[in-house]
């Protein structure tokens, strides 16, 4: 749901609130019971803390104006690169060449990461998926 931008942050997934419900409503006996029913909420709200940022970063992209900069300094860049080294052309071609591979592998990795849950080297649910309890095989 992230990579396709369809999560939201108003929804709250209801296995997480009713984690945090069970819990809240438990009533300790015992100091012990109140650390560990703490420690509980604790981490139930860290869990929630963690999806609501994954959200936001899922939301989130490089803007055009971002990107027409890096495009206008790079092509500024070459002309200067060009203008300076005018006199000898191996030289402006050798200089003009690495600095467009340098700013084409920087275009690359902010294409590439701008939007870190969709593409070739996104961030999947894998990790997530491994703390998932797995569902009992029905028995005919």
């Amino acid at each position: 749901m992230m990579a396709q931008r369809e999560v939201s942050l108003k929804a709250t997934p209801s296995a997480l609130a009713e984690a945090l419900q069970l819990v809240v409503a438990m009533t300790p006996q015992g100091t012990g019971q109140a650390t560990v029913q703490r420690e509980l909420i604790n981490a139930l709200e860290q869990a929630l803390d963690a999806r609501r940022q994954r959200i936001i970063i899922s939301l989130t992209a490089v803007n055009a104006v971002k990107w027409w900069c890096l495009y206008l300094q790079a092509a500024c860049a070459l002309v200067v690169i060009g203008l300076v080294h005018c006199d000898n052309r191996l030289a402006a071609t050798i200089a003009m060449g690495l600095f467009a591979t340098g700013v084409s592998a920087s275009v690359l990795l902010i294409a590439a990461h701008d939007r870190p849950f969709a593409g070739q080297i996104s961030i999947g649910p894998e990790s997530l998926l491994q703390i998932m309890p797995e569902k009992p095989d029905k028995q005919p």
